[in-house]
């Protein structure tokens, strides 16, 4: 009696598993599936079978463009967001899963907040400035291009996350403009319904900025993570200030009990985001110059823009903890080290820098910092 049921159980825990990943892997793709995929945009601002592109003249915000072809034809493809107005971008009831989100936003990224609430939480477990959640921190017309797995940043500024966010109940996404002036963005976000195994975590991010580190002190990528969950991944904006090589802190990894010493500790910051020797840096007629690139986990990349100001390099970072999840099971924290090199050594620099934290864990979840004031948000410009 005991084999038969443990048999049946084996056989149920190898169909949820199978079941998952028949969704998730491109071997499995021809495999046919119970979920349902449904889609919002501007066009369909629920996601209700049948209900896209029903905008009329009369309520679409590009009705002029529209205004000879009529209902059906692109009338509504995007929305304005009011300064200081929070809009949402979709809402969900039910089990199930984004799979994909790409938005081209226009305004100013850091004053475009993007936020996330899983089932009946009131705190949102991602609140992350638009840009910085696609690992493009540095404002419009600055946009990277971005291979990897689970963000693309495509020309212009197409912005494409492909992580994947689970909720039993239902989702709440929005986005407030900070701003004083108007923003536009074009959406789209795809999800399944499905049935979402007890056991799955919900998925995580979080924004910290510091304009100018502290000398000596180290900058926090994330802390207060407690309960049990995996780390997947840190998109790192950094200005420099000073000439010379700046890249030379370490990432630590506090995890369960940690106090003093991490139990994870890297080598370096190029080095953590898997490049080498200053991704090549030299200098060239008094101009440093580095090689940049984007691969499926790990990507580095310049922003060259004469109007931001107080830097001498302008610098965006991205490591996905795809296949390497940083596994916790009491509490989690991050740090990075402003260190460069000079004359006798090390060198502790006072940059600029802005993190994204990417982690899936179970809730509840700790309530994040409060985000920077406008102040702290902007970036400078001449």
């Amino acid at each position: 009696m005991f084999k038969s049921f443990f048999q049946i159980f084996i056989v149920l825990l190898i169909s949820v598993s199978y079941s998952y990943a028949q969704d998730t892997s491109v071997k499995n793709l021809y495999h046919l599936s119970d979920s349902k995929s449904r889609s919002i945009s501007p066009e369909n601002f629920t996601g209700e079978k049948g209900k896209g592109g029903m905008a009329t003249l009369e309520e679409g915000t590009a009705a002029k463009a529209a205004r000879k072809l009529g209902q059906g034809w692109k009338v509504n493809p995007y929305i304005h967001i009011k300064p200081g107005e929070t809009f949402t971008l979709g809402e969900i009831t039910g089990s199930g899963v984004i799979n994909h989100i790409w938005m081209t936003p226009v305004g100013d990224y850091r004053f475009m907040i993007f936020r996330f609430y899983w089932d009946d939480e009131k705190e949102p477990s991602i609140e992350v400035p638009v840009g910085d959640f696609f690992a493009a921190g540095w404002g419009i017309m600055n946009e990277p291009v971005i291979n990897s797995a689970t963000i693309a940043v495509n020309p212009r500024s197409g912005f494409n996350t492909y992580w994947q966010m689970p909720f039993r109940k239902k989702c709440k996404i929005t986005m407030e403009n900070m701003s004083g002036k108007e923003a536009t963005v074009y959406y789209q976000i795809n999800y399944s319904l499905q049935e979402v195994a007890e056991d799955a975590p919900y998925f995580h991010a979080q924004f910290r900025r510091v304009k100018k580190l502290p000398y000596k002190e180290v900058f926090t990528i994330v802390d207060g993570i407690k309960g049990k969950g995996q780390y997947v991944g840190t998109y790192l904006a950094h200005g420099a200030r000073k000439s010379g090589w700046w890249g030379e802190g370490e990432v630590k990894f506090y995890m369960d009990g940690d106090v003093d010493y991490p139990t994870i500790c890297t080598t370096g910051e190029e080095d953590y985001f898997l490049g080498s020797y200053g991704y090549n840096d030299r200098e060239i007629d008094g101009k440093m110059h580095y090689d940049q690139f984007s691969s499926l986990y790990a990507g580095f990349y310049e922003v060259v823009d004469p109007k931001i100001d107080g830097f001498i390099g302008v610098f965006g970072q991205y490591r996905w903890h795809v296949l390497d999840p940083i596994r916790f099971d009491e509490d989690l924290r991050i740090t990075v080290q402003s260190l460069g090199w000079g004359p006798d050594g090390y060198l502790p620099l006072e940059d600029d820098l802005a993190s994204v934290a990417y982690w899936y864990q179970i809730e509840p979840h700790n309530p994040f910092p409060k985000l920077p004031a406008k102040g702290g948000l902007i970036i400078d410009k001449k």
